[in-house]
């Protein structure tokens, strides 16, 4: 049986959750981050650990030694909305949450599925938690940051696939995290980079936003991350959910019945910034209001200290801590009672090491990837690709892509897989770096062509603008306006509506490399059996 820590500095470090490797410009592995979090372990036995950028090599064998160096068992969350491959290199990768509502009536079940596939990898890999499934309802189409990560535009669909992503999860062992409470989908801001505000009624949030987290929560969710979102219908101070006690103690806790952990989003956000505060200060704010997890917390030590001297000189009810460490710490207990305790340090006893990115799920991927591609304007004549003929090149393939600037282990190489396929093909990128003498040059090239694809890459992303370039946006404009294009949105399906003269519109969800080459497949079986005529210039 796992004994908790009886210290008041103990207590209070194991509800901090720092980040273990990061993503963003500069990244750093996890390997190369170890170090720090080792040292970090010698005065601050934190509670457990977010990761980011791993290997499926390394990466278990890194948390394996972590492990041995923590006085108490780590727990290990991480952002595998598209999968373990989103965060540890080999293994498996999943097309975008939006992506499984494409796939027909075997939505829930394919995703129920991959949800499984994901669990094992990450317990394979040594990590306890997702940090999914996003309950937001994209109800807003060019929302920043949550778009593609939904399940869907309407509570409905979203309550019913993230159910089934938490059976999958929950059936393996793995703890699920529903975000960001009490709902992100209607903002046009990114919280990474502003506060957002959501102007709703307590009625309005209770009939959309707030049905998929009550959802959730009769099913079984472990966690709850909060949203650095203003709600001022649900709180008149306008304070942001993650430090409101209206929101999280009397709605979440009181009125939706949660017991789980209550665990914040990133507290390197702008939108959790409160400028001059203290970060001891914002964390016993935090807690007060209802949160269980500090995650990202900045200023470890000098949080922890100043926690402490609260709690010591009767500021901070000690009770706070208290309450917030038994949740935590049931998450430990019960992950102990079926895998064993020794299974924080040898993560085989839980899983396999071998299953993470076995061909078996990477077919499974596959799968997805081909049925959540979907036609959204044109018809069958439309997507004819006509062969060349004499003197004429065949099809053309830009891939746009709007940010190059930042990490992404789901990178997929577009180029190899299409030039493989059409031989007589031509591969192009428009990359933020583009000038407008080289988008006329394409422009150009792409007259030769017989047929031309335009593939977009629109999805949110941390700390980055939504959207296309007003360069790349005039280039789309140009080509179709000219030729008879058809454009395909890896990523969000608001992209097809922004440009009226192309051929046909092809929509594959996400960018992810099963859905590159799900898309080139696709492709393929558009091709006809007789060339196009042949006219002279």
């Amino acid at each position: 049986m796992l004994s908790p820590p009886q210290r008041l500095r103990d207590r209070i470090s194991q509800l901090i959750f720092p980040r273990l490797g990061s993503n963003m410009n500069p990244s750093i592995s996890v390997e190369d981050d170890a170090a720090r979090i080792e040292k970090l372990l010698d005065e601050y036995p934190i509670g457990g650990l977010c990761l980011f950028n791993g290997d499926r090599i390394r990466t278990p064998q890194t948390l394996t030694r972590i492990q041995s160096r923590s006085k108490y068992p780590l727990l290990i969350g991480t952002d595998m909305e598209r999968g373990l491959g989103q965060q540890l290199r080999g293994a498996t990768v999943f097309p975008h949450a939006m992506a499984f509502q494409a796939t027909g009536k075997e939505d829930e079940q394919l995703l129920e599925e991959s949800a499984r596939v994901a669990a094992r990898e990450a317990l394979a890999a040594g990590l306890h938690i997702s940090f999914s499934p996003v309950a937001d309802v994209n109800s807003n189409p060019r929302n920043p940051i949550i778009s593609t990560r939904a399940f869907g535009s309407t509570p409905q669909t979203v309550s019913r696939l993230l159910k089934a992503y938490i059976r999958g999860c929950s059936g393996e062992g793995l703890f699920t995290t529903a975000k960001h409470f009490p709902g992100h989908g209607d903002t046009d801001v990114d919280s990474h980079e502003a506060l957002p505000v959501v102007s709703k009624s307590r009625a309005d949030m209770e009939s959309l936003e707030l049905v998929p987290f009550r959802e959730a929560v009769n099913a079984g969710v472990s966690l709850v991350m909060t949203a650095h979102v203003s709600y001022p219908g649900l709180d008149r101070s306008g304070d942001e959910a993650t430090r409101s006690k209206p929101i999280l103690t009397e709605l979440l806790r009181q009125d939706i019945g949660f017991k789980g952990v209550v665990i914040s989003d990133s507290l390197l956000m702008a939108g959790a910034d409160h400028e001059g505060e203290h970060q001891g200060e914002m964390a016993a704010t935090l807690l007060k209001a209802g949160i269980d997890i500090l995650l990202d917390i900045k200023d470890i030590p000098s949080t922890v200290d100043y926690l402490e001297e609260l709690v010591i000189k009767g500021e901070l009810d000690k009770k706070v801590i208290d309450a917030a460490l038994e949740r935590v710490w049931s998450l430990k207990t019960r992950f102990a009672a079926r895998f064993g305790p020794s299974a924080f340090i040898d993560p085989s006893l839980a899983q396999p090491f071998s299953i993470i990115g076995c061909d078996a799920h990477r077919a499974l991927a596959k799968t997805i990837a081909e049925k959540s591609i979907q036609v959204a304007i044109g018809s069958a004549e439309d997507l004819v690709l006509r062969k060349a003929g004499l003197g004429q090149y065949g099809t053309a393939c830009v891939l746009v892509r709007p940010h190059t600037t930042y990490n992404d282990p789901t990178a997929a190489p577009l180029e190899k897989a299409f030039l493989g396929a059409f031989s007589d093909g031509a591969f192009f990128q428009v990359l933020p770096s583009a000038v407008d003498n080289e988008l006329e040059d394409l422009i150009e090239q792409l007259g030769k062509f017989v047929n031309v694809i335009i593939a977009v890459v629109v999805k949110p992303a941390a700390w980055h603008k939504f959207g296309l370039l007003p360069s790349q946006s005039a280039f789309i404009q140009d080509a179709s306006a000219r030729f008879p294009v058809i454009l395909v949105a890896l990523g969000s399906p608001i992209v097809l509506a922004d440009f009226e003269h192309i051929k046909a519109g092809i929509c594959a969800y996400s960018d992810v490399e099963p859905t590159m080459l799900a898309l080139v497949k696709y492709l393929k079986s558009l091709e006809a059996d007789t060339p196009a005529p042949f006219h002279r210039p």
